[in-house]
């Protein structure tokens, strides 16, 4: 079992597939990394030696990405700072309502209901 950035990787994929459960990498970013570090697509991440995780971490860290805790900080005070400064995308939010444009005469039931 392997632990990265606070996740917990599936050892039987692929270690670009293993590298997108880290909250804050997708697809492209797990393809940069592996990329980057000379791994191969069929690479497993069962087969990572502590050597390569570790090169792992320091390659995230020098690319000075925000993720897993500090990325989840980061949205909610995004989220809280446009409420508090009562702009319209705050109040929707506050209210519970869709944020971008969509209608709610007949769709988005299910966001009105939540609050």
């Amino acid at each position: 079992m392997i632990y990265l950035l606070e996740s917990k990787l599936p050892v039987e994929k692929s270690i670009s597939r293993a590298l997108q459960h880290v909250y804050g990498i997708g697809h492209f970013r797990a393809d940069f990394i592996c990329k980057k570090l000379g791994f191969s697509h069929n690479f497993k991440a069962n087969l990572l030696s502590e050597r390569q995780i570790t090169r792992i971490l320091t390659l995230i860290n020098t690319l000075k990405l925000l993720l897993a805790h500090d990325l989840k900080k980061f949205r909610l005070s995004v989220v809280k700072r446009l409420i508090s400064i009562r702009s319209y995308r705050g109040l929707r939010r506050r209210q519970g309502l869709p944020i971008r444009g969509q209608r709610t005469h007949t769709n988005a039931k299910s966001s009105k209901k939540v609050r």
